[in-house]
């Protein structure tokens, strides 16, 4: 009885998981197939503009980069800021924003547009790459408070992306 019972119970905890791993993965797949939602492409376009004043603010210019929403960034990164043939770009990954909208917004967006400055104002290099000194700078005047997290030195991408 006892075994007959505990067979019972293992079938109805595998049959509510395999219905939680079908919902969870029907979400992800219509997140991946639609546009973001107009409130999110909002947030982004009010933080992009924050993001031109500051600019403005701090270094007398005007700027404006594209910021292309991608799922082609790998899994592993946040956003990109690419630099080819004198056009710069925002790459921001469409699957990190599924996970947490603020931190897409809030940090990972300054984190990128501190690189597309450095770039526009030509502070790097290969010996200058990626976090420098002078992109820390950059990122504390765009109110990037936290541009610290989750990166490594000198891991700026030089050279072609395939987006």
């Amino acid at each position: 009885m006892f075994i007959h019972r505990l067979k019972r119970y293992f079938q109805i905890i595998i049959f509510v998981s395999i219905c939680f791993l079908i919902y969870s993965w029907y979400n992800n797949y219509q997140f991946s197939k639609q546009e973001l939602k107009t409130s999110i492409i909002n947030q982004i376009k009010n933080k992009e503009q924050a993001l031109k004043n500051l600019v403005y603010t701090h270094y007398k210019i005007h700027v404006g980069f594209p910021i292309i929403i991608s799922n082609e960034l790998p899994s592993n990164l946040f956003g990109l800021t690419s630099y080819s043939k004198g056009e710069i770009k925002i790459y921001l990954n469409k699957k990190r924003f599924q996970e947490s909208l603020d931190y897409m917004i809030d940090d990972v967006l300054p984190h990128e547009y501190a690189h597309a400055m450095i770039f526009k104002l030509k502070l790097f290099s290969k010996k200058k790459a990626g976090h420098s000194k002078e992109w820390q700078r950059v990122c504390k005047k765009l109110q990037g408070l936290r541009c610290e997290r989750f990166v490594k030195n000198n891991d700026i991408v030089f050279g072609k992306t395939n987006f």
